[in-house]
């Protein structure tokens, strides 16, 4: 279903997407001054973060508390509007980001007026159906937001009743200009409805009878019945399976999109959703086949269903092979013993990524994700104790089965729909699930998960009870819901963190014990893209990505030069001996080190021109130590390990040793660094699919994890660098000075290669595009040809250096070749023109590390 998308518009499907990240600092009415920019680079479609009412203070859109209304802070319809008829006007569509698994728990409440009303009215409120709550044992809805045990704070006097001015809602929970007085119960900065009927009673017997329960914010690990996004407790799961909570949650962006100002969407997460197969039919149906993309994150071996009513995915599978491309593997073994150094001991060798994520996910599900699993172990009881041929599996045995099957999941989820016969391959993934949970196992419980399979397949069979067979219809939906939370949480969220061999692999959708890609395999990828989703996004940076594309193209140079890093390594740890001997672990040392050498300094750009700020290290070191959950956590911090790493990091930056040894690195990297910088991005834009340009990475971007990558970004700079490039010409970055050479010539690439997709979009995405592997005499060139399908001549020619590096050791390009089709070529770099046929590489890439050649008229 990838390749049918019906034109609502005259910008239908996007030949490329630059991504903006609006919030109160950077508004609709900012990015339509901009258009003249995001023109002349090439863009075809702005990429919008969320567009719907956030909540106060939100810096990222993705917790939206009315739906009704655009984001006031961004500048509110209006401004929405302008910036959408503008773009138009410049040639240029809208995409937006969709959230459909959550609204925010916000502080105060009532911002979000439908959980507002819920919480008030309880059953009777209209919105009572909206969000996905369990009161199997409690009629209240647990908030989890007091310091203390509720008596304490009680007894203290921090909750009180007041009364204040409320903004009433429609029917449709939309934002209303009146206001009511109400008593409203208020905790510091929280302030909760009270339920009509219980304003007068004392305090404590008003609590009792509210629809919600205040609670201490520890028990919401154990007893939390509502249903969350991963584990954020600010963020509560909306049922948009229904109907009317799908068309009230969506009115807003379909009346924008009917009106012609959204032209295409973005689904955040739909793993999320309890039949992610349903929701994207529903919103085709409702936009006639507007042009959607999927955040969905797919293993290294899985592959979009068929029949997902979508154009693709947002492209981390794409990051996985461009990646891999200019990763060389031969590098990882050195690259193990310096990780066997720092994180072994003489008891306990270091531990490999699958153990890693292994206990990972045993911590997360019997934690942090303690009540879904719960809550899926009480439906499997209560399931059995209501059918005599399924009785007799214990509580215990079946939450051991269930967790054992939850740990050996290999991907976010399998999709299985109650009361549709499951397809063989998603039952497959489930079962092969359990072959490896067996291991472990007494026999009764392996008999207890044989059950659970059967579930969580839908194969156990219908109930003659209505409510018996309800239950066993949640469990197929609860299962599938609760392993994308376990898979993100303890490998994206954990693993990543605790295993620092190569981290520039730990990324999302990517796997550390994969680490490089063939061209072969990487133009089998391409290929397929090509026919079977033509249209998917394909991205390198977003707001989710662990490192920016440059960070991770910087620390493949490790992998090219691993002896000379196992040997800045060694330096490096001598220096670091008095914190690294009684106080900071050998994987966090590691994370630093390779976190010190992917933002050092860099020539030729901008942000690069200095290491990283002590700032903006000690965030993600902060972040980094409290996600991966060894010493210190976001729950319970341990502020002297946390203390002696950020000294360490203090320390190296301030370190003229260390500064020496990290510019020397890069001076002998700089080389295989730049190819890797601009080949990554190049073939990006250039292969099948839509490429999606995250903001401010059209230069080089040495971000980090969010925050960091939510930084503000200096269009300005960039709107200069883009007026004195002189692409085609035998000398493009003549007016660009050397403390801006690397940033230009990767403004240079993204460019050119966005000019040429816009000018030929049939050649470069879409069904009538075909894609050729072209041949050269060596590895260390990928290059392909991208045309109409049955043109007889190419619409372009990419050629990118691989492993710069290595090749260098190898003497260079020597006599090797790239075989061009017959006829004249000209480079849209720089200007270069050529014959076809053999074509030499060394005379080729003497300029630039990559070529773009189009047919020379």
């Amino acid at each position: 279903m990838g390749t049918v998308t019906p034109p609502s518009s005259d910008f239908a499907t996007p030949a490329s997407t630059y991504r903006l990240q609006f919030n109160a600092d950077f508004g609709y009415d900012d990015a339509r001054a901009r258009l003249d920019y995001f023109r002349n680079l090439g863009v075809t479609h702005l990429f919008c973060s969320p567009i719907l009412q956030a909540a106060p203070g939100s810096t990222h859109g993705y917790d939206v508390v009315d739906h009704t209304r655009v984001w006031q802070e961004c500048g509110g319809e209006d401004a929405f509007r302008r910036l959408c008829t503008a773009a138009h006007e410049h040639d240029i569509g809208i995409v937006v980001d969709v959230v459909p698994n959550h609204m925010a728990v916000p502080t105060p409440l009532w911002h979000n007026r439908p959980l507002w009303d819920a919480l008030r009215q309880g059953p009777s409120s209209p919105f009572s159906s909206w969000f996905d709550i369990d009161l199997s044992n409690s009629l209240s809805v647990l908030m989890p937001v007091l310091g203390d045990r509720i008596g304490t704070e009680l007894a203290n006097g921090n909750i009180h009743l007041e009364t204040r001015d409320i903004p009433l809602l429609d029917q449709q929970g939309a934002a209303g200009s009146r206001t009511e007085r109400q008593n409203v119960v208020v905790y510091f900065d929280h302030v909760f409805p009270v339920r009509p009927g219980t304003d007068d009673l004392p305090l404590a017997a008003l609590l009792d009878q509210q629809w919600y329960r205040l609670a201490y914010w520890k028990v919401a690990s154990e007893e939390l019945n509502y249903r969350r996004f991963f584990d954020v407790d600010t963020l509560a799961a909306i049922r948009v399976e229904d109907d009317e909570v799908f068309q009230i949650s969506h009115a807003k962006l379909l009346e924008l999109y009917r009106d012609h100002m959204i032209d295409g969407f973005r689904i955040d997460h739909p793993d999320g959703l309890a039949n992610p197969r349903k929701y994207l039919n529903d919103l085709r149906r409702a936009t006639d086949g507007v042009w959607v993309v999927v955040e969905k994150i797919l293993e290294p071996s899985e592959t979009l269903p068929s029949d997902f009513a979508c154009n693709g995915t947002t492209g981390y599978d794409s990051l996985l092979r461009v990646d891999g491309l200019f990763s060389e593997p031969n590098g990882l073994s050195e690259l193990d013993r310096v990780w066997e150094r720092l994180a072994g001991t003489a008891q306990e060798p270091a531990p490999s990524f699958s153990t890693t994520l292994r206990k990972a996910k045993r911590e997360v599900i019997s934690d942090m994700l303690f009540t879904e699993v719960n809550r899926l172990t009480s439906l499997a009881v209560s399931i059995c104790a209501g059918d005599i041929m399924l009785r007799d599996h214990t509580r215990r045995q079946l939450r051991r089965a269930i967790t054992a099957l939850l740990t050996s999941m290999d991907r976010y989820r399998a999709y299985i729909e109650p009361g549709v016969e499951a397809p063989d391959a998603e039952k497959a993934v489930i079962q092969r699930a359990a072959d490896r949970a067996r291991h472990g196992l007494d026999e009764d419980e392996m008999d207890s998960l044989d059950l659970v399979v059967s579930l969580a397949c839908g194969t156990v069979g219908p109930a003659h009870d209505p409510y018996a067979q309800a239950e066993r219809v949640e469990f197929i939906t609860r299962f599938a819901q609760t392993c994308g939370p376990v898979m993100a949480k303890s490998k994206e969220d954990t693993a990543f963190y605790r295993y620092t061999r190569y981290t520039a692999v730990n990324e999302v959708g990517s796997d550390p014990g994969l680490v490089g890609v063939s061209l072969d395999d990487f133009h089998n990828f391409a290929g397929h893209m090509d026919r079977a989703w033509p249209t998917t996004m394909t991205t390198l940076s977003t707001h989710d990505t662990k490192r920016s594309s440059d960070v991770r193209a910087r620390l493949s140079a490790l992998l090219e030069y691993p002896t000379l890093w196992a040997k800045t390594v060694g330096e490096l740890e001598t220096f670091a001996r008095r914190w690294r001997e009684d106080e900071v672990d050998g994987a966090t040392a590691n994370l630093l080190w390779q976190t010190l050498v992917g933002t050092w300094r860099l020539p030729g750009t901008a942000a690069g021109s200095e290491p990283i700020s002590s700032e903006r290290l000690s965030g993600y070191l902060t972040k980094a130590m409290r996600e991966a959950k060894t010493h210190t956590s976001w729950t319970e911090q341990d502020a002297d390990y946390e203390k002696a790493v950020l000294e360490l990091a203090a320390e190296c930056l301030e370190d003229p040793t260390v500064s020496a040894l990290l510019d020397e690195f890069t001076w002998h990297t700089f080389k295989a660094q730049r190819a890797a910088i601009l080949g990554r991005k190049l073939i990006q834009l250039t292969m099948p699919g839509v490429p999606d340009s995250y903001q401010g990475c059209e230069l080089v971007d040495l971000s980090l994890v969010d925050p960091d990558n939510r930084r503000p970004v200096d269009l300005d700079h960039r709107e200069d660098l883009l007026a004195r490039l002189r692409p085609g010409t035998w000398s493009p970055l003549s007016g660009v000075a050397d403390e801006e050479k690397l940033d230009a010539e990767k403004l240079l690439v993204t460019s050119s290669a966005l000019g040429l997709r816009r000018a030929h979009s049939s050649a470069f995405r879409g069904s009538e595009a075909d894609y050729r592997p072209v041949a050269t005499t060596t590895g260390h060139a990928a290059a392909f040809a991208r045309l109409e399908a049955g043109a007889k001549t190419v619409t372009s020619i990419t050629v990118a250096t691989r492993l710069a590096g290595v090749l260098a050791e190898r003497h260079g390009w020597a006599d090797h070749h790239v075989v061009l089709p017959e006829g004249r070529f000209r480079d849209l770099f720089t200007g270069r023109e050529l014959n076809g046929g053999q074509v030499s590489l060394a005379e080729l890439m003497n300029t630039l590390p990559v070529a773009l050649l189009v047919p020379q008229d």
